[in-house]
């Protein structure tokens, strides 16, 4: 898995328009938190797509949390930690939080 790093507000104008032609997918991780630090290990370890199914992006909440907010706004998701966020067609179309984070869910949208 080759998480791309989200570091900007900018990259979310590029993540929208890139999701008309592959689905991204935002990872929201707070490196102070269990919970998230497990979430981020279940989905590196059951991480079964390609680049060209969908293209992945990092973001550290206790480095970005302006960017976490944006997304929100951008989005229209509640902000939550850990979130996995899955971006098609310039809209969220999947979210999921906490422990229900888990990449074989995203199958059903991915197709």
């Amino acid at each position: 898995m080759n998480w791309h790093q989200l570091e900007s507000e900018a990259q979310l104008d590029l993540i929208a328009k890139a999701s008309f032609s592959v689905p991204q997918i935002l990872f929201k991780h707070s490196t102070r938190c269990s919970i998230s630090r497990m979430a981020l290990s279940k989905t590196e370890r059951n991480w079964n797509f390609n680049d060209a199914q969908v293209q992945p992006y990092y973001l550290d909440l206790l480095q970005h949390r302006n960017i976490s907010n944006k997304i929100a706004e951008q989005f229209n998701v509640e902000h939550q930690s850990p979130q996995l966020l899955l971006i098609k067609d310039g809209k969220c179309v999947f979210s999921s939080t906490h422990n229900d984070i888990d990449p074989s869910d995203l199958v059903q949208f991915l197709n």
